[in-house]
């Protein structure tokens, strides 16, 4: 009976201490992931912040280019407010090297057009780890590149006094041409260490985030495995599905790998064009010469705003939830259609309506993605040869179905593609579009249940026919 009771009191403490050992291993893993994530998420708005802070200043450069030649008023307007971009950012960061007020910041950082949701994660990292290296070395380019945003400003302050004195010459046009051009050259330079910092001491969290992963486990898996038999035979269980989501994450890195990889492309590609025609521009006299360089320098923007917006839409349909509920259209037709009257040669094409079906039940998100995407792509691809170009729009039901056409008489697709179109990265012109569009298209189209066929022939005109259901089960 005494050795009984002595090896209960041997066991009993031990037991207890296994227990405290998982509940503590557990406890550290769990905050060491939850601010780990915060960590990568308040980074990851750092970055898109970045994207934000660079467009903002390439669209006040150009503007203030464009203004210093042609004298229009509205230019300097739409440079003083894409240079408030920026400036907006450049507020938040003094303020929180002062240890001044946060919402000072958050307004900054709203200015500097950072989405309202990551305002907290970018205030949090900042006050609190404004010390560790890749961080101080981050803040640092950032206040290089304020110092040459506030040089921008006074360069665009010194072209609006002598244009407003009528004192401009050819040789002042010259010089400032240079010197926006310089300050541009060192801010893409700013701007791309900026994301490399950011982008190292990410990766060397995430590594950091695996190993004590690995430890903790380690060390949960050794004293489960010391007392509890049955306990093995779980975790082997869960060694199992830990194993397969792994093999689920590393997939989706390896898309997201390429991804990222396309998208710096996609997104340096302009940048490169522009800073290329500045150049050109800088040694050009001619003011008609100059006219058509900035007219191409407003393409290659326009086509890193377009890619830009995919990227979102490609966001919004991974992440938004689907929400079903009552959608006209009729109204996202017309919507879509204003929205992308800005598009070459869409003045000239002729919108054919037929909608039997208007009220629908769907989600309304994926819809106008959809719907926007399908036009966008008709209007691109249009054939200018023609004496005349349409883009019909039909709706109606068909066994049961929803049906949404989208015609056309463009260029068409050639056989040999038609069976690429919708993935990723796959454009037949890159010049005309980012290779996201169809790919998101399907995306949606999946994500509400339905499917999307097309119908093209080269030099003919193609078809889009998207089907979704009319009513959807619990």
């Amino acid at each position: 009976m005494y050795k009984i009771r002595s090896l209960k009191s041997f066991r009993l403490p031990n037991v207890f201490i296994l227990i405290l050992i998982v509940f503590i291993s557990c406890a550290l893993l769990i905050c060491i992931n939850f601010f780990t994530i915060k960590i990568l998420s308040a980074n990851r708005a750092y970055v898109n912040g970045e994207s934000h802070y660079s467009k903002g200043q390439k669209d006040a450069s150009l503007h203030l280019i464009t203004y210093l030649y042609n004298k229009d008023p509205n230019q300097f307007k739409l440079y003083t407010e894409e240079l408030k971009v920026p400036q907006g950012d450049g507020i938040a960061r003094k303020t929180l090297l002062k240890a001044g007020d946060n919402k000072v910041a958050r307004q900054g950082f709203t200015i500097g057009r950072n989405h309202k949701d990551d305002l907290d994660d970018l205030v949090w990292l900042f006050v609190n780890f404004k010390k560790v290296p890749f961080l101080a070395k981050a803040i640092h380019e950032w206040e290089e590149g304020d110092a040459l945003i506030e040089k921008l400003f006074i360069i665009g302050t010194q072209v609006n006094a002598k244009i407003q004195h009528n004192t401009l010459t050819a040789a002042d046009q010259i010089s400032f041409l240079h010197q926006i051009n310089n300050i541009s050259n060192k801010l893409t330079i700013n701007e791309r260490n900026f994301s490399n910092t950011l982008g190292e001491g990410t990766r060397k969290i995430k590594n950091l985030l695996i190993i004590t992963n690995i430890i903790f486990t380690l060390i949960i898996i050794l004293s489960v495995c010391s007392y509890y038999s049955i306990m093995v035979k779980r975790l082997i269980v869960s060694k199992k599905e830990i194993e397969i989501k792994n093999e689920n994450l590393i997939l989706a890195n390896n898309e997201l790998d390429r991804f990222v990889y396309s998208a710096s492309h996609d997104l340096r590609s302009p940048i490169t064009s522009l800073k290329g025609l500045i150049e050109i521009t800088q040694l050009e006299d001619d003011v008609d010469q100059i006219k058509d360089y900035l007219r191409l320098m407003h393409q290659s923007l326009a086509k890193q705003d377009q890619f830009i917006s995919d990227i979102i839409d490609y966001s919004k349909n991974k992440r938004k939830q689907i929400i079903m509920e009552p959608v006209s259209l009729q109204e996202i037709f017309n919507e879509a259609i204003s929205q992308l009257m800005h598009i070459e040669n869409a003045s000239k094409i002729t919108f054919k309506q037929e909608l039997l079906v208007d009220q629908i039940e769907s989600d309304g998100l994926r819809l106008k993605i959809i719907i926007s995407n399908l036009l966008s792509n008709a209007i691109k691809y249009a054939d200018n040869t023609k004496q005349e170009m349409f883009i019909s729009i039909k709706t109606y039901i068909h066994e049961g179905f929803n049906k949404i056409e989208v015609a056309d008489n463009g260029i068409g697709i050639n056989d040999d593609c038609k069976d690429y179109i919708f993935e990723m990265y796959f454009g037949t012109n890159k010049n005309k579009g980012s290779g996201l569009g169809l790919y998101i298209v399907k995306e949606a189209v999946e994500n509400i249940k339905g499917n999307i066929s097309v119908f093209s022939e080269s030099n003919i005109g193609s078809k889009f026919i998207v089907t979704i259901p009319t009513s959807y089960g619990a």
